[in-house]
């Protein structure tokens, strides 16, 4: 690729399609992209798992629109058709019809009866039909899901005081009621278990005949045909592993989806966070639980990488000073970690996505979640330079600092410093904000139940804001000034206060755990600001206004020590309170504001990528001799072939 690769795409509804590239890829050795072929087949074949996890009905309706598309493209070119092909776009965005962040359901700009006599003149066997189904039977069971807004309205509910299991469409529990499954959960626990696995994180819990029992997610269960074909080209990644260990990694891997045991999946988990050598190295299968209300069953993922060595250079100096930070926290020294051990960060690039991080992707992950394996054998982190690279790219001219930002001399701190502080905080969140402080003996790490998220990333968060300030940053070279932290600061602030809220449609309020997480920081922070900070009208808009950037730190500080102990004690009330009064409710006349400014800037709130096509090259025997990348297929094209090629449930 040259310089003038292409980072945007299209647009459709409020997402915006990037390309990331590839960079250092062709240094690879051919064994080396051998290796990320295979995983990439592996991260593209679990596709179909998160449709599925995401709403009982994703399948079958995504499989519909698509046979639909397919006999009426460049046949009909009507509005109705338009609106259907906006509509489909947005299903295969978000692994099904409930926005991949909010999480509420997307109504179709079409009608209902323009779908009916189009699914009509399709041939039965085309369709995706339920056994002994007709089409119109099959209409009458899918219609009301897509149509009817009251008809399970949300993906994954979190409001206070419902029973966030029978109000939510995710697809993990079925007959159950929300204080069933805790207890089908609580009775599992042994409190003398100070290495539990992570109960019900790879199953279906169902109530057939009054009985409640798992459908558990493996080979030879639920999802088999899908994970039979993962373990497949895992099988084949083995074989060109990088090192013996990494080859055990994989093994270890395909064990625990052949069994479906979650203390193989933590035996995988402590091998996979021990194993440093070799360029490349993957996330693939159940991890987070973000997805359920009740933060205990994980979504399918998949994730292929390989390190920049260059920008690693920037989290190694984070990772090996580690117990420096833990020590200097401004927590209770009963929550800090002692010896904080096998804390491991790298910038890498993202060479496929799959499953919950596809199309809409994390930029920082730090694994594994099990709190006894982090404390005991540490964890990983990575920032996902190219990914973050291709926003800031995109992002580069589109006007929204020049209409959010409070004046031209903040607007020139960020642009100055603006880059560097999001990559140096992300990397403080995900290196050394999840893996820092303990949980006290005997804390359930599912004390907080639903709001246990929100916590988590919160705390995740303050860490890397209240260190982002640190001379310390400065000393190892990671910041330039002392002033550069500002940058951080506004923006953060900004965000949590004002422009996070143009991803949320009108009368709604906050769902999302990482969007509760920074409203609940930067609203507490202003009740509690004394002038530090404020809300500033000028021209009939609002901006933020920091006046104290040092008391904004000891606020930081003070709010992360709180937050710690929350999570530390389990403290389910302290942490509802917090929540339920900072991160939630939207101030309806500033939604409308900012919606409106937004607005004037034509620009897509949410993002997501294309992933580079791989094509093997084979000499004369079969052998495969390299590994070509494309960048030029549409994401029409590609979300077709995946689907042809990866439809296994």
């Amino acid at each position: 690729m040259n310089d003038d690769f292409c980072y945007a795409g299209e647009r459709f509804a409020d997402i915006q399609i990037l390309r990331y590239r590839l960079n250092g890829f062709d240094q690879l050795t051919t064994r080396q992209k051998l290796l990320v072929y295979y995983l990439s087949k592996a991260t593209i074949a679990g596709r179909d798992i998160t449709f599925d996890q995401m709403g009982k009905y994703n399948l079958r309706i995504r499989r519909m629109m698509e046979t639909v598309f397919s006999h009426l493209y460049g046949k009909d070119d009507s509005l109705d058709f338009q609106q259907l092909v906006v509509y489909l776009k947005r299903v295969w965005f978000s692994n099904g019809i409930y926005h991949h962040y909010g999480c509420e359901k997307f109504l179709p700009g079409f009608s209902e009866q323009y779908l009916r006599k189009a699914v009509l003149k399709i041939p039965s066997e085309q369709l995706p039909l339920a056994q002994g189904q007709t089409p119109q039977q099959m209409m009458d069971e899918l219609f009301p899901i897509i149509f009817n807004p009251e008809v399970l309205p949300k993906r994954v509910n979190k409001t206070d005081g419902e029973d966030l299991v029978l109000t939510s469409a995710c697809n993990f529990y079925e007959g159950v009621t929300q204080h069933e499954v805790e207890d089908f959960y609580g009775s599992m626990k042994d409190p003398d278990d100070n290495e539990p696995p992570s109960w019900g994180l790879n199953s279906k819990l169902v109530k057939h005949n009054g009985v409640i029992s798992e459908t558990v997610w493996y080979a030879e269960g639920m999802y088999g045909l899908a994970i039979r074909e993962i373990v497949r080209w895992l099988e084949k990644a083995r074989e060109v592993a990088e090192n013996e260990r990494q080859g055990k990694v994989i093994q270890l891997l395909i064990d625990y989806y052949r069994t479906g045991d979650l203390r193989d999946f933590d035996q995988y988990s402590i091998e996979w966070v021990r194993t440093h050598d070799g360029d490349i190295d993957f996330i693939n299968g159940f991890i987070e639980v973000y997805g359920d209300p009740l933060g205990l069953k994980a979504t399918w993922e998949g994730i292929v990488e390989y390190k920049d060595h260059e920008a690693t250079r920037r989290t190694r100096k984070i990772s090996d000073n580690a117990q420096w930070f833990e020590d200097n926290s401004p927590v209770d020294p009963r929550f800090k970690k002692k010896q904080v051990k096998g804390v491991v960060a790298n910038v890498v690039c993202a060479a496929m996505l799959g499953g919950e991080e596809y199309p809409s992707t994390a930029i920082g992950i730090n694994l594994p979640n099990a709190d006894w394996i982090r404390a005991k054998y540490g964890s990983k982190s990575v920032t996902i330079g190219n990914l973050t690279d291709a926003y800031n790219k995109a992002a580069h001219g589109n006007g929204f600092k020049e209409e959010f930002v409070v004046d031209k001399e903040t607007i020139a701190l960020i642009e100055k410093y603006g880059d560097a502080c999001d990559d140096l905080h992300t990397d403080l969140h995900e290196c050394l904000g999840h893996g820092s402080g303990q949980l006290l003996p005997g804390t359930d790490p599912d004390a907080l139940k639903a709001y246990g998220n929100t916590i988590e990333e919160a705390r995740a968060d303050l860490f890397g804001l209240y260190y982002i300030a640190d001379p310390k940053l400065v000393e190892l070279e990671l910041l330039p000034d002392a002033e550069a932290y500002k940058s951080q600061y506004y923006t953060y602030m900004m965000n949590g206060l004002l422009t996070q809220l143009t991803r949320i449609r009108k009368g709604q309020q906050i769902e999302e755990a990482h969007m509760r997480n920074r409203a609940l920081i930067a609203r507490w922070t202003l009740a509690h600001a004394g002038g530090a900070v404020s809300l500033e009208k000028h021209d009939g808009k609002t901006y933020v206004a920091i006046h104290d950037y040092a008391k904004l730190r000891s606020l930081f500080a003070q709010l992360l020590a709180e937050v710690q102990r929350i999570k530390s004690e389990g403290d389910y009330n302290a942490a509802r309170l917090l929540v339920e009064q900072y991160a939630i409710n939207v101030d309806s006349q500033l939604h409308e504001e900012i919606l409106q400014r937004y607005d004037l800037l034509n620009l897509a709130p949410y993002k997501g990528f294309l992933n580079p096509k791989m094509t093997p090259i084979t000499d004369d025997n079969g052998r495969i001799m390299d590994i070509v990348l494309d960048y030029s297929e549409s994401y029409t094209e590609q979300m077709l072939r995946y689907s042809r090629e990866n439809s296994f449930l």
